[in-house]
């Protein structure tokens, strides 16, 4: 039997990765984890989800003081805003929970922790470079995990190699707030991203090459967002096709097309690229493993494994999921395939998501897109914020919960578009999960006044129908004598 320098090699520390590594660990597995950066915690620790939903905080904070009156409150004299001051919140808050992904914390459980960049040098052996460059050393593993992540997309825009543009592995760091700022891209970073800018002081401008901002949801849902941005002063054009890229001296010009129009140039002093994120396979070299593989990611079965059954892939590597939650997951599925040697398999059918947008926008199961391409018939039920009296004292009387249902009255989906949208969600993570009833739902008592009495609400809706039926009303005059309103 081979022997190995190491039980399971993990290759990446975000948030799958250290999931494997944190539990495989204290099981006691001899485990080795490498990462390329000189910090553990993955993209979303340092140029993700931490930055990121700091930065809309920030922006919401500076978007209330802005509009105090709508409040009753007396408008503040707002100096503008100093970005660097910004910058370095932004590294604070990274600063207070990276030790929490500290290579001490997870030496401590029993993992060894190196840095250094890693390919494959065969099927078992890991090639790790020194940071500081020097002779590689090989590592052998009889197990491995490749939970290397993504990188920001590139499109082959024509001029964009030659400008200088913002990703969000760049855009947290800047030192000045831009006066103005293009944004390319429709989806969660861009339009994240361009609200945030936007209410912090700068003019976005943001082209989506759909017919409608975040693509993949319900153009209803996303409407809800696309009005608030707009509301905010954010220009937003859509059915955009990208032509050429230039800078000259401090200014980047973006040429794009539109369905009536061709040719119109956007010029700023900014330009962040959010057209998505590409599997980092390229530096692996894969080829000396016979794992399959292609730009679109590492293709996994559902135990996470890839063709060489020795080696998962997880993550943003994979191309499917790109969610921190959806990586720790199938942190999850290695550890009991790979360690308790216990068949798991991934279900994404509950995975939920969040656009942080303001308002937010939750989803979770089905939508009306997903049921129609899979040909699922449904109906749709709907309640509105508007009634909802929380979100009115709160002044955020804004979206709606739309809930399906498929024609035997199963829930096979719920979205939200509103005020603490992706809090609002877990409750239907726990209902669907738990395979909770709509009669138990409406029947359980929630506080008022709450932003979450609409999902209570939205179930008693749907039992009303049955309930104050004209076949309920007839029952009861038969039995009890009842003498109203037949």
């Amino acid at each position: 039997m081979a022997e190995y320098d190491f039980d399971l090699i993990i290759i990446g520390s975000g948030a799958a990765g250290l999931t494997i590594a944190s539990g495989a660990a204290q099981l006691g597995v001899k485990v080795l984890l490498i990462e390329k950066e000189k910090q553990m915690g993955g993209d979303c620790l340092h140029y993700g989800c931490v930055p990121s939903k700091t930065l809309i905080k920030c922006a919401k904070v500076r978007h209330q003081m802005t509009n105090a009156d709508s409040y009753g409150l007396p408008t503040p004299n707002l100096d503008p805003v100093d970005f660097a001051k910004v910058a370095a919140h932004i590294q604070s808050v990274i600063g207070t929970i990276q030790p929490h992904d500290s290579p001490e914390r997870f030496e401590g459980l029993g993992a060894t922790v190196r840095f250094g960049t890693a390919s494959f040098r065969d099927p078992h052996t890991i090639s790790l470079e020194p940071p500081e460059g020097g002779t590689p050393e090989h590592i052998s593993g009889k197990t491995i995990v490749i939970a290397a992540g993504s990188t920001p997309s590139k499109p082959p825009f024509k001029g964009l190699d030659q400008v200088d543009y913002l990703t969000n592995e760049t855009v947290f760091s800047q030192k000045t707030l831009p006066k103005t700022l293009t944004v390319i891209g429709g989806g969660p970073i861009a339009v994240e991203m361009a609200q945030s800018f936007q209410r912090l002081g700068s003019q976005v401008t943001l082209l989506q090459r759909s017919a409608h901002i975040l693509s993949k949801e319900d153009a209803d849902m996303a409407e809800v967002v696309e009005t608030s941005l707009r509301k905010d002063g954010v220009t937003i054009v859509t059915n955009t096709s990208i032509e050429e890229i230039s800078q000259h001296d401090d200014q980047i010009s973006v040429t794009y097309g539109t369905k009536g129009d061709s040719s119109q140039t956007v010029t700023s002093e900014k330009l962040l690229v959010a057209l998505g994120r590409a599997p980092a396979v390229e530096a692996l070299n894969l080829k000396n493993t016979g794992v399959e593989y292609s730009k679109k990611g590492i293709p996994v079965d559902e135990k996470m494994r890839t063709n060489m059954p020795h080696i998962y892939a997880v993550g943003d590597i994979t191309g499917k999921h790109q969610f921190t939650h959806a990586a720790g997951y199938e942190g999850g599925i290695v550890i009991a395939n790979a360690v308790f040697k216990m068949p798991r398999k991934a279900d994404y059918t509950l995975l939920p998501w969040v656009t942080y947008s303001d308002p937010e926008l939750a989803s979770i199961g089905y939508n009306e897109k997903r049921a129609q391409q899979a040909d699922i018939k449904y109906t749709v039920h709907t309640e509105s914020f508007a009634s909802n009296d929380r979100a009115l004292a709160e002044n955020q009387p804004e979206g709606k919960l739309k809930l399906l249902q498929d024609q035997k009255g199963r829930i096979i989906g719920v979205q939200i578009a509103g005020i603490h949208a992706g809090e609002l969600i877990n409750e239907w993570v726990a209902i669907l999960g738990g395979k909770v009833s709509l009669s138990t739902l409406a029947g359980a008592i929630h506080p008022y006044p709450t932003v979450s009495e609409i999902n209570k609400k939205v179930a008693g809706t749907i039992l009303s129908k049955k309930v104050f039926s004209p076949f309920t009303r007839k029952v009861l005059r038969t039995l009890f004598k009842y003498r109203g309103r037949a």
